[in-house]
C-alpha cells in the first residue's frame, strides 16, 4: 500500500501535475494541504475519473484539506476535536479518514508568523489539541498516521542552515517541544530517504533561487503509530515532482507499507 503527503499549494494551480503524479506514481492514499478552494469547487469528477473518492474539508481561498484514496474511504471526520481556532474563526486544518487497513489525518498546522504573534501561540494550542484528539488512534492496533504540512523542523539537521532560522519560526524550542509532546503519544517520525542530496527537504521557498541551491526544510511529516512504523517498507521524497514550471513548493513525501 502506498501513502503520500502533499501540500500542492492550490489545487486549482496544481491539478495537471496532481492528476499526472496520481497516474505516475501508483499512490493509493494521497493526503492534501493547502487545497485552497471551496469544497463546491475541488475536482472531485477529474479524481473519480482515475479511480479515486475524495474527502474534502475547505472554505475558500486559504488552507484546506483532503484525502484521496483507491482503497476506500470511511469514517470521515472533518475538523479538529478541540480546535483553538484563530481570530474567531474556525480554520479547515485537518480531515481524518480510514482507507482500507489503514486510518490517516491529513493536517495542515497553523504557520505561527513569528515569534510572539498571536498565530504562533495558537499553533502551539492548535498541537495541543491534535495530541488529545489523536492519543486513541496513536495507541491503537491498527495502522494509524498523521501525515502533512507541520510547519516544524523537528531537528537542526532539517534545515539548509540552523543559523538562516535563528529567531524565526519553525525552528523553536516551544515548536519542537510541540512535536515531541505528539511523538509521546505514541507516535514515531517516518523518516523519508532523499533521492538526491544528504537531507530529505520536502520544501524549498520559491525566491532566491532556494530549490536549485538545495536550500530546504524538511516540514511535511508522516507521524506514524507503531503498527504503521513496523510496517513501513520504504519512505521517500519526490524531489522530481518539486520541479519545473507550475509545481508547488512542497514535494511529496511517499511511504510503502506492507499492510
Amino acid at each position: 500500500m502506498r501513502i503520500a503527503t502533499w501540500n500542492v499549494n492550490s489545487i486549482t494551480a496544481r491539478l495537471p501535475r496532481l492528476l499526472g503524479w496520481l497516474e505516475s506514481s501508483g499512490t493509493d492514499v494521497l493526503c492534501l494541504q493547502e487545497a485552497k478552494v471551496a469544497e463546491a469547487q475541488f475536482p472531485v469528477e477529474q479524481l473519480r475519473e482515475l479511480g479515486y473518492e475524495a474527502a474534502v474539508h475547505a472554505t475558500g481561498r486559504w488552507n484546506g484539506v483532503a484525502v484521496l484514496s483507491r482503497v476506500g474511504l470511511e469514517d470521515v471526520v472533518k475538523g479538529l476535536p478541540g480546535d483553538p481556532g484563530y481570530d474567531g474563526s474556525v480554520e479547515p486544518r485537518a480531515i481524518s479518514a480510514t482507507c482500507g487497513p489503514v486510518r490517516v489525518w491529513s493536517v495542515y498546522v497553523p504557520n505561527g508568523r513569528e515569534v510572539g504573534h498571536p498565530h504562533y501561540a495558537y499553533k502551539i494550542e492548535w498541537f495541543e489539541a491534535l495530541r488529545a484528539a489523536v492519543a486513541g488512534d496513536a495507541a491503537g492496533s491498527r495502522p494509524f498516521a498523521i501525515l502533512g504540512d507541520y510547519n516544524v523542523a523537528p531537528t537542526d539537521d532539517d534545515v539548509y542552515d540552523p543559523a538562516a532560522f535563528e529567531g524565526a519560526t519553525h525552528v523553536t524550542p516551544a515548536e519542537r517541544a510541540a512535536l515531541e509532546a505528539l511523538r509521546e503519544a505514541g507516535l514515531s517520525d517516518v523518516v523519508p530517504r532523499p533521492l538526491k542530496y544528504a537531507h530529505p527537504f520536502t520544501y524549498w521557498d520559491y525566491r532566491q533561487l532556494c530549490f536549485p541551491k538545495n536550500r530546504g526544510m524538511r516540514i511535511d511529516l508522516v507521524y506514524g503509530n507503531e503498527p504503521f512504523a513496523t510496517a513501513v517498507k520504504d519512505a521517500y521524497v519526490d524531489r522530481e515532482e518539486r520541479k519545473g514550471k507550475g509545481a508547488s513548493d512542497h514535494a511529496p513525501v511517499v511511504v510503502d507499507l506492507d499492510v
